[in-house]
């Protein structure tokens, strides 16, 4: 029986098992064996030190932004309006076959969007181009979702699926638990606050299952099995997501409307030009970006070339984005902007800066 076989039986087993607690050490040792299935799966099959699989796309710019789904769903023609780079649309499936790098230019920063092959049904295990437009998927800082309106729904849940499958976590965030591997004296385990998903009995069948039997777990939270078999794996990918609806002009607006206010999604009009500039909003937001600009001693800031940061960044590493040798001349830095309670203000290395703010960096 192949991989393939044992992930469907397993998967089918999970199915009919109904969820109380006395199915619960028995759904998490299906839940692991499935995880490991998986992760056997997407091993390369490749001789150690060929490169993996993917498109061969040098990441570029201050952010890297996948567009993945279905066939026909407008990426190729979204790339078109949001960049100056052509990738071929038309009105039939599987038109773009490889993946048609771009860059969007917002705020003063350049965002690289990738129109991404439109993948299908089984893409996890390997079906159409399915693994390679995953694996630079992995690479991204956010992942927009792009849906067709008029069956946004179906579709929706089939992608989340194939990529939860493959260890992409959408609008995650990471499990606050411990994991140590150790040489001997068993499993030691603890936590932090009463757990109602998981107990000791279930987190030793799991790691007895890994063939894991010396190592130090802390719950820190009340996580379930599954984030455990995350922790354990070690290869999972935590990533914000848009869920982008497209062609919302051939359906009504009470459907409009609805699928607005749902978490995590934008409608939009790639052929009538509608809510794009909202949609640029939401991915700088997503993307968790913040212009800093610099200034000299006795001049006016330089608002016409900021350094595109991350949020909660810090002086510290606004001067390694200015230069490497900056940190070891650094004396302090004046910051004028909303990160402080008057401006200008004296501030150290760990000062956090805010979005549009000005420093000025005093050495020794």
């Amino acid at each position: 029986m192949g991989i393939l076989e044992k992930i469907a039986e397993i998967e089918r087993e999970i199915a009919r098992t109904q969820k109380n607690k006395a199915t619960e050490y028995h759904l998490g040792l299906l839940k692991a064996k499935l995880a490991k299935y998986r992760q056997q799966l997407l091993e390369p099959t490749t001789k150690a030190g060929a490169k993996g699989e993917g498109f061969d796309v040098m990441k570029s710019g201050d952010a890297r932004v996948a567009l993945i789904g279905f066939p026909s769903v407008g990426k190729s023609t979204l790339l078109n309006t949001l960049t100056a780079t052509h990738s071929e649309s038309a009105s039939y499936e599987f038109t773009t076959l490889t993946c048609i790098p771009g860059v969007i230019q917002y705020n003063g920063a350049n965002i690289q969007l990738l129109d991404l092959p439109g993948i299908i049904e089984g893409a996890s295990q390997g079906k159409g181009r399915g693994r390679q437009v995953i694996a630079v998927a992995r690479t991204a800082d956010l992942v927009i979702i792009m849906l067709d309106a008029m069956k946004g729904d179906v579709q929706r849940s089939l992608l989340e699926k194939e990529l939860e499958s493959v260890g992409i976590r959408l609008n995650k965030k990471r499990p606050n638990i411990y994991f140590k591997l150790k040489k001997g004296g068993g499993v030691s385990f603890n936590s932090m606050c009463p757990l109602t998903h998981c107990s000791e009995k279930l987190v030793q069948m799991i790691l007895h299952e890994y063939k894991i039997f010396n190592c130090e777990v802390l719950f820190r939270e009340d996580c379930t099995a599954d984030e455990f078999i995350d922790v354990i794996c070690g290869n999972r990918v935590y990533l914000p997501c848009l869920y982008v609806y497209n062609k919302i002009d051939q359906i009504s607006i009470e459907e409009v409307d609805r699928i607005a206010h749902q978490p995590y999604s934008v409608v939009i009009s790639c052929e009538m030009k509608l809510n794009l500039d909202y949609l640029l909003e939401k991915v700088w937001e997503h993307l968790a970006l913040i212009i800093v600009y610099t200034k000299r001693r006795g001049c006016s800031p330089d608002f016409g070339d900021g350094i595109i940061m991350r949020r909660s960044c810090s002086v510290e590493h606004v001067c390694h984005s200015i230069h490497r040798q900056l940190k070891s001349q650094f004396k302090y830095a004046l910051v004028w902007g909303t990160s402080v309670k008057y401006s200008p203000q004296r501030v150290g290395l760990q000062h956090v800066m805010c979005h549009e703010d000005v420093i000025q960096v005093m050495k020794k």
